[in-house]
C-alpha cells in the first residue's frame, strides 16, 4: 500500500512539531513557577503540556483537513487504528521537564488504519529533530539513522522505563532487570519513551524495552526504529501496534534473544 501524501503530512508534523517545541522551550527558562497538576498519584501535567498540544492540533488540522487527534493531554477523539489519525505527546518526559532535567521533547506520530506513516520525534532539551516516512527511511536533522550494529550482548546498552502508574508490574520488571544486569553493558532510565526509542533508531541504545505504553508515547518512535533498521515487537514476537502495550524495540540482532530474557523473567 503506498501513501502519496507521506511526505506531506511528514512535513505537516515537522512544523507542528517545531512550533510546540518553540512553546516549550520559552517555558523551560522558568520551569520552577510552572504549577503541576496531578493526573494520578506519580504522574503530572502542567499548562506546558497544554499550550503545546493546541498549537499541535491547530498546525496539523490546518495542513490536513478532517485529520483526526489523539492526544495524551486534551483527549481521545477516536480509535487510533481507524482511518487517517495524529496520535501525538505534546511533552513526552513532562517530570522530567518540571524538574530541569534534559529529557523531553515532542513525539508526533500520523498513521493510516493503524499504521505508522510519517513520525516526528523532537529532542527540546537536547536538540535533534528526528523523522521517518514508511519506506523512505529514518533521519536526524538530515543524516540517515542506522540502528546499532552490536550483536554482542556484553556490549548493548538498553534502555528501559519504569512501570511508575501502575506497581503491579513492579515484581515482573524488577525480574527482567535482575536477569539482564549481569548480560549488559548497562541500562539507562531517562523518562522518555519517545526519546528512548528514538536512541534505538540512532543506535545510542542497543534496545528498549517498557511494559506498558500508550499509543502517544510510542507510535512515532516505533516509525524511527523500524525505519531505521530495527525491530518493535510485543512479549510475544507480534509486532507493536499503535494501540499501546508492552513495547521491545531493538536493533534487530539482540531482539530474539531480549525477548527470551524478558519472557524468561
Amino acid at each position: 500500500m503506498s501513501f502519496p501524501h507521506r511526505h506531506h503530512w511528514r512535513d505537516a508534523a515537522l512544523a507542528a512539531a517545531a512550533r510546540a517545541a518553540t512553546f516549550i522551550a520559552d517555558e523551560a527558562r522558568a520551569h520552577r513557577e510552572i504549577p503541576w497538576e496531578a493526573k494520578s498519584a506519580t504522574d503530572f501535567v502542567s499548562r506546558v503540556d497544554i499550550g503545546a498540544e493546541e498549537r499541535i492540533r491547530d498546525t496539523l488540522r490546518q495542513a490536513i483537513p478532517g485529520l483526526r487527534i489523539v492526544g495524551e493531554e486534551l483527549g481521545a477523539e477516536d480509535h487510533p487504528e481507524h482511518g487517517l489519525v495524529a496520535i501525538v505527546d505534546p511533552l513526552d518526559g513532562t517530570t522530567n521537564f518540571l524538574h530541569g532535567f534534559p529529557s523531553y521533547g515532542v513525539s508526533i506520530c500520523i498513521a493510516a488504519d493503524g499504521r505508522p506513516v510519517a513520525g516526528v520525534v523532537h529532542d527540546v532539551a537536547r536538540g535533534g529533530v528526528y523523522h521517518a516516512t514508511l519506506g523512505d527511511g529514518a533521519f536526524v536533522d538530515g543524516q540517515r539513522l542506522h540502528v546499532s550494529p552490536i550483536t554482542d550482548p556484553l556490549r548493548a546498552l538498553i534502555g528501559t522505563g519504569f512501570p511508575f502508574r501502575d506497581t503491579s508490574y513492579a515484581e515482573r520488571y524488577l525480574g527482567q532487570m535482575q536477569r539482564l544486569m549481569p548480560l549488559v553493558s548497562g541500562m539507562r532510565r531517562a523518562g522518555s519513551a519517545a526519546l528512548d526509542l528514538a536512541d534505538v533508531a540512532r543506535g545510542r541504545f542497543e534496545a528498549f524495552w517498557e511494559h506498558w505504553l500508550n499509543p502517544w508515547d510510542h507510535a512515532a518512535g516505533l516509525l524511527l526504529v523500524r525505519e531505521a533498521g530495527g525491530r518493535v515487537t510485543d512479549y510475544e514476537g507480534r509486532d507493536a501496534r499503535v494501540i499501546g502495550g508492552p513495547i521491545v524495540a531493538s536493533n534487530g540482532p539482540l531482539h530474539d534473544w531480549f525477548l527470551d530474557i524478558l519472557n524468561a523473567a
